[in-house]
Order: C-alpha cells, then structure tokens, then sequence
C-alpha cells in the first residue's frame, strides 16, 4: 500500500432528473481523477435531490438495487480512470426494505465494500425513518488500491462510536457522504452555531482516532414538490488530518471538486504523539452498549 494517497470530494447540487445527477456524478469521477485524487466520494443519495424533506411512498421508486445502475456506471467509471470511489446509492434490498447506503468500488471497478447507514434521524423535513431501514452490517472498513478506507453516512457523523469502531479496523480515513443544511428560517439564529457544531464534530472524530476525516455534502437550496421553504444546503466539503487541521474546504455556495491528501507518514507521527489508542481503558467501558444507564 503507498504511504500517501489523495482524495477527491465531489460537491455537487442535485437536479431534480436522476439520470442527470448520474451522468454529472460520472463526469465527476473522471475530473477529480485528473485532479489527482485515488479515492473520489460523491455526497449522500446524490441521485436525486433531497427527497425525504416529506414523506411520500411514491419516492421509493427512487430505490435501486446494489449492484444496480448506480454502482454499474460508477464501476465502470472508476476502472476506466483508474481511482476508487465511495458511491451512496438508495439501496433496495427487498420490497418493502431500504436502505441509505454507501457502496465502496476499488479501481478495478469492482465493489469491494458496503455500508448501510446506521443512525436514522426523524426531523422536520428530514423524515428519514419513514424511508430507511437502519444498517445491519455494522460498522466497516475496506481495501482499495490506494488504502484502508472506512466510510459512514451523514447523521452517522454526530457519534463518536461508529468513528471509534471504523478507526479500530484500520482505516486511515473515514468519508461521511453527507445532505445537511438549514431550515432557512433556523438560519440566521442558528446558522454559523449549526455549521460550527458540525465541522467540530468530526475534526473531534479525527483527533479522537488518529484518522483523516472527510465530509462531502451537497450545495445549494432544494424545495419539496407541493411548496414549502426547502432546505438550504450548507457546502463546505472538507478533509481533515489526524490534528484536526484542515487540509482542503470547498466553498459555502457553489458546485467543486476538493483534492486533499491522505499522508500515513503523519497519520504515525500523530499517534506516537497522542497515542490515543494505546491508552484506552477497554476494561472499563462496560454500559456503552445500554441505551441509558439509570
């Protein structure tokens, strides 16, 4: 395995066809190839735009299975350039069972990997229980041609177990394909407090674990067919190192493709340093399986 890889997060806004948001997903493969990157992560359910802002039981035709369209195409996009890609796809497993999944495709153009999100979340315009079956392969790490790579999916972003249990089957960074913004009248409350909170997270996952962590969202402001206020998509892709220092961000507002590089070298340095791992008291974490502990 090389000591050094790149990676490309592909930041996109989503047109309301999916053949579309396939074939600019496809395009982008190839540019974030030529830009240097050996692993390229399009953003969560890049297929369509954000569908679950309502509940609405016509939109799982919007589902397919893995292997399917979307991990054919990537796959065949991925070995004509030579890269492997983090490809999320609605995933139908069964009818009636889906999943928000993400599919791991090596530069062969096979898939080697995939995960099926773990945390579901419930909120106003985010109605993902009523489409997802929460993941039932755990948490997960992959090889490809350029490393060991763990990916999670968005809400999956907001605890720390399933960055801590990536991290422990070795990968040397975590992908969060990702769709999250504001309710545009939370904005100007809450919006910098929100997107902070967001960043801080998963720089915390990076220091915590000694990994490099990327997130790959979505730009731009999506409404619900049938009216209502949407969803304003926050961009602000990035790549983490190990300290938590940022290594590439992509803007708040427009489509782009960021190249960042993923260097073991100092991934090693940093855990001599901080040498997190080592120190764990894995003998006294009984009661993290429990709900509460009262």
């Amino acid at each position: 395995m090389p000591v050094r890889f790149k990676v490309g997060l592909v930041q996109m806004a989503m047109d309301a066809d999916p053949r579309a948001n396939l074939d600019k997903g496809v395009a982008r493969v190839g540019e974030a190839r030529r830009a240097g990157a050996d692993v390229v992560c399009l953003p969560e359910l890049f297929r369509s735009q954000y569908f679950c802002q309502r509940e609405d039981a016509g939109l799982f035709d919007l589902a397919e299975p893995v292997p399917g369209p979307t991990t054919e195409a990537l796959g065949r996009a991925a070995k004509e350039a030579g890269v492997a890609v983090v490809a999320p796809v609605f995933e139908r497993r069964a009818p009636g069972l889906y999943h928000n999944s993400a599919a791991v495709i090596d530069a062969t153009g096979e898939v080697v990997g995939l995960y099926r999100k773990m945390h579901i979340p419930d909120d106003p315009a985010f109605y993902e229980k009523f489409y997802f079956t929460p993941g039932d392969l755990g948490f997960r790490a992959f090889d490809t041609r350029a490393g060991r790579i763990g990916t999670l999916i968005c809400w999956d972003q907001w605890y720390p177990e399933g960055a801590r249990l990536t991290a422990l089957q070795g990968a040397s960074v975590i992908f969060y394909p990702t769709a999250i913004g504001w309710h545009p009248h939370e904005k100007e409350a809450f919006g910098v407090a929100q997107r902070d909170a967001w960043r801080t997270i998963q720089r915390g996952h990076a220091i915590a674990n000694g990994v490099y962590v990327a997130a790959v969202n979505r730009v731009g402001h999506e409404k619900p067919a049938g009216g209502g206020p949407g969803l304003e998509f926050w961009g602000t892709s990035f790549l983490c190192d190990p300290f938590g220092v940022m290594v590439a961000e992509a803007s708040p507002d427009k489509e782009e493709i960021v190249v960042g590089e993923v260097d073991l070298v100092r991934l090693e340095d940093v855990r001599r340093n901080w040498p997190f791992l080592r120190d764990r008291r894995i003998d006294a974490y009984a009661g993290l399986d429990r709900r509460f502990i009262d």
